[in-house]
């Protein structure tokens, strides 16, 4: 069976850290390019940052660069999203997608194989 499955979320105070986790099962992550988007209350889901079949990071969202760093792990089939200097405007839901070509932005984002469910993050004091 396909499967992504996002983790890591969680509650976090401004200037805090998270890692999240996108776990693949049924294919193997190393041939996709794997996109995290994000959807915050009341707004239209963007896409933040991919990283490319060839390992190159692709950032959608200005407001995480310098912040935000994305890394694949072949032997657990994961991609993480690593979130540091986290400011309240980073709270949403955080999904990633897979896709056997390409990273997408959020106009093209139904370009992508597989998606995961989601993963809650929340940044305040």
């Amino acid at each position: 069976q396909v499967q992504l499955v996002e983790s890591g979320g969680g509650f976090v105070q401004p200037g805090g850290s998270l890692r999240l986790s996108c776990e693949a099962s049924g294919f193997t992550l190393e041939r996709y390019a794997i996109g995290w988007f994000r959807q915050a209350p009341g707004k239209e889901r963007e896409a933040v940052l991919c990283i490319s079949r060839s390992d190159a990071a692709i950032y959608y969202a200005d407001s995480v660069k310098g912040r935000f760093t994305i890394s694949r792990d072949i032997a657990k089939n994961t991609v993480y999203l690593q979130m540091d200097s986290l400011i309240p405007e980073d709270t949403a839901v955080y999904s990633c997608a897979a896709d056997s070509t390409n990273c997408w932005s959020h106009r093209r984002q139904y370009e992508y194989d597989y998606w995961g469910r989601g993963t809650q993050v929340t940044v305040s004091s």
